[in-house]
């Protein structure tokens, strides 16, 4: 009996399975398909949850915003949301079978809605623990070596372009272009005018050990306004500059350091949420959504997707938004896909980074700059010799020449409708005659100098145009050098200047020769003739151009003419480590009282002079190791190194008779600076410099640190040091600041939204002058007026002091000093207040 009653069920069972499954078969198969995009870029919208209102089916966009959803269970409408973007829902046709319903959704500044009060502990913690633990067995660092096919896009388009920015005389001479972009943003977005957009296909290298890098870039392609097809920008496009590894504990994005959510410390900086265990690319991933405790921080929101077995990253979606402390921008957004290479190892293979440019005034529009890379045929394990990695970035000799098919074929994407259309209307935007007005405006502002293309020469710069100073009077300056156009090999510059008080002409030319590109090579000649004041040399000044102009202003205390010729050859011997070797003589006219004895151990019965000449040979040493450099046309630019200190040593040797120099002497300097992150706390940098000189000199060419008697913050000078007022042949000193960025403003409830940024500094400078030296003063000069002498540090050394709040109105920073040494010399401020303006992101 019980042996048929089960033999009965199993029948039942059975037809009943036949049964359900043929009602399901039965029933009618809905495909919904379709892309998700930003509303305001146009950019597909990765990792989104599309899903039917009231139903339990939905399914996730792809990376580049596309999916496809095959449901026998319909609704009313259809829903697609994700993290950081306003919930969109359209209607469903249920007429159609095969249906196409793209979403195009709005940014929000919205926190996470949901809270979860949880009896123990929050279960996205436990997860987050094993992700931190596991990061050495995924991050891929962890390799000995890797290398990879590279393709990047870069487009920057300017959006928010209201209706009065659309009535400016400007924007109607290119109607036509934007009525094209409105098409193409679709019924729900909002149109963008791209104005820049390239492409380059590259080959990436990383070697562990040593740790090294380096990209081949093979071919670009560009196309923009107020851009060409330099070498500099070809360099700058590749993947190099595109490396954001969230496995690391910090990722610099707008030269800001930004905390990973899955950072060492990733309970001090973020909340958790954990969603839903989805299917993502081939793995069960938790889905785990962050924010930021304090929304001004430097730190992300988003989504991370975490494989269920191995805790590796498979999905990030991270966002900043306009709270975070940073300037001019609305928006951060990257987006990472990531495979597996290997056994443990887990690499981004597409990542796509969208930085949203604020309008400045509701009178201007604003701008988009999106980043896409792409990685394939990745090769693990397979180091090349550390020499391979000599130059980190290298352009291809042929990076231009490709046939017309190239593109279609090399792209690992195709472009999109409104790429193509971009690259068909940037060439006719950037012909409209007040376009290239503005384009050539910008330059100069940028450059500082106008561009002749006719005669292939740039003429400035203009901060030198005009000044005034009691011992020239008006002075009127001119300037040309030669730009690429001219030469790639050849660089020529000089200028002219005349005072309308002394009447004296003053005037530099130089010629430098670019011997080779790889290693860098280049020598050159010149010769000056100005007027300079002690203490305020062009070499002590550096490159700030603006303090530098404005040492041209006012009374010219110690003032004095001098001549220099000179030649020099530098080369770079091996990687991070250039040599300059040169000749130099000057000569030296004081327009003040000034005189030293010839023969000081005459004492007072020595002969004075007040004139004299120098011949020099001079050798710098400069090393920075894996310091990277670019190449602009004909000039070399430094991008710095990655944490290691640029050291500078500088030896000069006096050759007395030669050339009539008067003097024989040894000068040597050492300089070490070094800009480093001190982990929540903020970024430091320093500069340590020591200097000795063993030989008997008159003061002018011993060493005078540089003051600043302006209202103006000057960061390499110290700025409650008045101009001249100690002098040294031994010293040593150190500028130090930390920026605490948001750190501490960031916690203040009432001024948080300000964005401030607070800063401590301090400046410290020991030194002393030898008796031989001090003796060499004469009392009177050779018009028997009586001589200026100089002052010299004790045993005690200068120190000031400083705290500065920066980044008000985001250009403003104000810092408080004190002197706490020294303030009983004559005209010394012991404390003040200086400003100084500053373009900060």
């Amino acid at each position: 009996m019980i042996k048929s009653l089960v033999r009965f069920n199993r029948i039942y069972f059975l037809i009943g399975l036949v049964f359900s499954t043929w009602q399901a078969f039965s029933q009618t198969s809905y495909t919904l398909s379709g892309r998700v995009t930003d509303a305001q870029t146009g950019d597909p919208v990765p990792f989104a949850a599309v899903a039917i209102k009231g139903k339990s089916v939905g399914v996730s966009t792809n990376f580049e915003g596309f999916y496809t959803l095959k449901t026998t269970q319909i609704g009313d409408s259809l829903l697609a949301s994700s993290m950081s973007y306003r919930v969109r829902v359209k209607a469903i046709r249920k007429d159609s079978l095969v249906q196409t319903i793209d979403f195009q959704l709005e940014s929000s500044e919205l926190k996470l809605q949901e809270v979860k009060i949880y009896a123990g502990e929050n279960p996205a913690y436990d997860i987050l623990r094993q992700v931190v633990k596991e990061k050495p067995l995924h991050n891929p660092t962890r390799l000995n070596a890797y290398e990879y096919e590279s393709y990047n896009k870069i487009e920057v388009d300017v959006d928010n372009i209201s209706s009065r920015f659309r009535k400016r005389k400007s924007m109607k001479q290119i109607t036509g272009a934007v009525e094209q972009f409105d098409k193409i943003a679709g019924e729900d977005g909002r149109p963008v005018i791209p104005i820049y957009l390239s492409e380059s296909l590259s080959n990436y290298y990383f070697r562990e050990n040593p740790r090294k890098k380096k990209e081949q870039i093979l071919k670009t392609k560009l196309s923009g306004i107020a851009v060409t097809d330099g070498s500099l920008i070809s360099q700058m496009i590749g993947s190099s500059f595109q490396q954001y590894n969230f496995y690391q504990n910090w990722l610099n994005v707008v030269d800001k350091d930004f905390h990973s959510p899955i950072a060492d410390g990733w309970k001090n900086t973020y909340e958790y949420y954990l969603i839903d265990t989805t299917f993502v690319g081939g793995y069960w991933c938790y889905q785990i959504d962050y924010e930021p405790k304090r929304e001004q921080d430097l730190a992300f929101s988003g989504s991370i997707w975490v494989d269920t077995l191995s805790h590796a990253l498979v999905q990030v979606d991270a966002t900043v938004g306009k709270r975070a402390n940073i300037n001019f921008v609305e928006r951060i957004k990257i987006q990472q896909e990531y495979e597996q290479i290997g056994d443990s190892t887990w690499m981004p293979v597409k990542s796509r980074v969208l930085i949203d440019v604020a309008e400045l005034t509701d009178s201007t529009a604003g701008m988009l700059i999106k980043f896409y890379t792409s990685n394939r045929n990745v090769t693990v394990n397979q180091p090349r010799p550390p020499k391979f990695y000599d130059y980190p970035i290298e352009l291809s000799a042929d990076y231009r020449d490709y046939p017309n098919d190239f593109w279609d074929k090399a792209r690992h994407e195709p472009l999109t409708v409104g790429e193509q259309t971009a690259y068909r209307l940037i060439d006719s935007v950037k012909q409209v005659p007040i376009v290239r007005t503005y384009i050539e405006v910008l330059n100069m502002a940028v450059n500082g100098y106008k561009r002749l293309p006719k005669v292939n020469i740039d003429a400035g710069p203009f901060l030198y145009l005009y000044s005034h100073n009691l011992i020239e009077g008006n002075r009127f300056r001119i300037g040309a050098k030669t730009n690429p156009d001219f030469s790639r090999k050849w660089i020529l510059s000089g200028a002219a200047a005349y005072g309308t008080l002394d009447q004296k002409w003053k005037y530099n030319f130089s010629v430098d020769y670019i011997f080779s590109r790889k290693p860098w090579t280049i020598g050159g000649i010149s010769h000056s003739y100005d007027l300079e004041r002690i203490g305020l040399s062009s070499e002590a000044i550096g490159n700030n151009v603006l303090f530098g102009a404005m040492t041209r202003w006012g009374t010219y205390r110690r003032g004095y003419f001098e001549g220099i010729s000179s030649g020099y050859l530098k080369r770079e011997l091996f990687r991070g480590f250039t040599q300059t070797v040169g000749i130099r003589h000057r000569t030296f006219h004081p327009m003040y009282a000034f005189a030293f004895r010839t023969f000081p151990g005459l004492g007072d019965r020595s002969p004075i002079q007040s004139d004299y000449q120098t011949s020099e040979l001079f050798f710098e040493t400069r090393w920075g190791k894996d310091e990277v450099f670019v190449y602009n046309d004909n000039e070399r630019l430094t991008l710095g190194t990655h944490k290691w200190p640029l050291v500078m040593l500088r030896y000069q040797l006096g050759m007395r008779n030669f050339m009539n120099s008067d003097f024989s002497y040894h000068r040597i300097s050492l300089s070490v600076k070094q800009n480093f992150r001190v982990g929540i706390w903020g970024r430091s940098y320093y500069n340590l410099t020591m200097g000795y000189i063993p030989s008997t000199l008159p003061y002018p060419l011993l060493h005078t640190p540089l003051g600043n008697e302006s209202l103006f913050y000057v960061e390499n000078a110290f700025n409650l040091m008045n101009y001249f007022e100690f002098v040294s042949d031994r010293y040593v000193q150190l500028r130090y600041e930390h920026n605490f960025e948001g750190l501490l403003f960031n916690r203040i409830p009432a001024i948080k939204r300000l964005k401030w940024r607070f800063l401590a500094n301090a400046k410290v400078l020991y030194g002393s002058v030898r008796p031989a030296n001090m003796n060499l003063l004469a009392p009177t000069n050779t018009q028997g007026q009586a001589v200026l002498g100089f002052s010299t540090l004790d045993k005690t050394p200068y120190v000031e002091v400083g705290y500065a709040i920066d980044n008000i109105f985001k250009v403003l920073r104000i810092d408080a000093i004190h002197r706490l040494t020294y303030r009983q010399n004559p005209g010394v401020t012991p404390f003040s207040v200086k400003f100084s303006f500053w373009f900060n992101i």
